[in-house]
């Protein structure tokens, strides 16, 4: 049958190429707006910071929205907020409007996740995970975009801005384009529906917050613990670790992104007959695990690529998964539980930063992923326990098999 939400959906991914430009933007430009702010790097990193904290405050309120209003307006709110951010940084007269400006970018992040992931699973029942890891597909995408686009522009002498203005132009047709489509309907009808019964058929016994919830919520800390300190650190470690020029410890960060890139396509492919989500994300994080052990032991170029290639690939598409499975144990409330697990990526996104920031004044960068072997363990142990707690609540061969329908 066909999918009538179709061009609702590649709608929202391209909402998420844009945001895999957004997540890098201000480091990429950082040489430009150390200048036009009056500040220094440290300075810059701050205000990427205040993204991390705007989503943080916003998480709960934005999934709770999403389900109480729906998943269309607080998707169309996220892109006009988006487009603000990006047309206001550049013009952005002083450091304090700037950090403002990123705190509302965290807001518009935190209530497209809470819009957008519940959105793609009532759009694309039958395939959940799939849905889900393709956002960060088109993440990975964007990210390789924006250096391109940079590089244009200065190239040709043209004005930093213009690598903001485009995102915006395209958030705000795309915001434009989403107002007239339609959106599967949100609501969980109080009346045994049919939608209804075959959720509650799933399950042996109702799923337990504190339990399996709970767990999840650290595998939403944990995952994006996992690649904010691979992103950061990778190539400061391969320059004073691995004694690396500065040009080849970058590279280390283009194996991290290829990686990722081909996990997530693979993802998109095996998770409709092939895998569970919950199977994966109980196998990446014990491939992280190895990976980073084998960073901190085998000091050398070569090896260190194959581990960051593989560090990459496993830290790929594990938040997104965590969110698909909590949304299919808690299907009451699809928006509040993505907003927790959500919220705790926020969380993780301005603790880490600071926390390996302190761990590298000691002057040991090898410190900061014996640290990050140590979250892999916790994430793995995590794992471990919403695998167990899956196998024992969900029946047997009841994969998800409802009609996709029009409302």
């Amino acid at each position: 049958m066909k999918n009538s939400y179709i061009k609702t959906a590649s709608s929202l991914y391209v909402n998420y190429l844009m945001l895999g430009m957004v997540n890098i933007i201000l480091a990429s430009n950082m040489p430009y707006l150390t200048k036009q702010l009056n500040t220094d790097s440290a300075g810059v990193s701050y205000i990427i910071s205040a993204i991390g904290i705007g989503k943080l405050l916003s998480y709960s309120l934005s999934g709770i929205l999403s389900d109480k209003f729906g998943r269309k307006p607080l998707i169309l709110l996220s892109g006009l907020m988006m487009a603000l951010f990006l047309v206001g940084i550049p013009l952005a007269p002083t450091y304090q409007i700037a950090f403002l400006f990123a705190i509302l970018a965290g807001v518009a992040n935190s209530a497209m996740d809470a819009g957008t992931y519940p959105a793609l699973i009532e759009i694309f029942p039958t395939s959940t995970g799939s849905a889900s890891v393709l956002v960060k597909a088109f993440m990975s995408a964007g990210a390789a975009l924006l250096p391109l686009m940079i590089a244009f522009f200065a190239n040709h002498d043209l004005f930093y801005g213009y690598s903001f203005f485009i995102p915006a132009a395209i958030y705000f047709l795309n915001m434009m384009f989403l107002w007239k489509r339609s959106f599967p309907n949100h609501k969980v009808e109080a009346l045994p529906t049919t939608e209804n019964i075959e959720e509650r058929k799933k399950f042996q016994s109702e799923p337990q917050f504190l339990k399996e919830g709970l767990a999840l919520i650290i595998m939403g800390f944990t995952s994006t613990s996992l690649f904010t300190v691979s992103q950061i650190w990778l190539p400061t470690y391969g320059q004073k670790v691995i004694g690396m020029s500065a040009t080849s410890s970058v590279k280390l960060l283009s194996f991290y992104s290829i990686g990722a890139l081909i996990s997530v396509l693979a993802l998109s492919i095996l998770l409709k007959k092939l895998i569970q989500p919950i199977t994966v994300v109980v196998i990446y994080p014990i491939i992280t695990f190895f990976a980073v052990m084998v960073l901190l032991t085998i000091k050398t170029p070569s090896i260190s690529f194959i581990a960051s290639f593989f560090l990459g690939f496993s830290t790929a598409g594990v938040f997104q998964l965590s969110i698909t499975i909590m949304t299919e144990l808690f299907w009451k409330k699809k928006g509040f539980v993505t907003g927790l697990v959500a919220t705790a990526a926020g969380l993780a996104s301005v603790l880490l930063p600071i926390a390996t920031g302190i761990m590298s004044k000691t002057g040991h960068i090898s410190i900061i992923f014996i640290f990050d072997a140590a979250l892999s363990l916790v994430g793995i142990t995590a794992a471990a326990i919403v695998n167990y707690r899956y196998r024992k609540i969900v029946r047997k061969n009841t994969e998800k098999q409802m009609p996709i329908t029009a409302s």
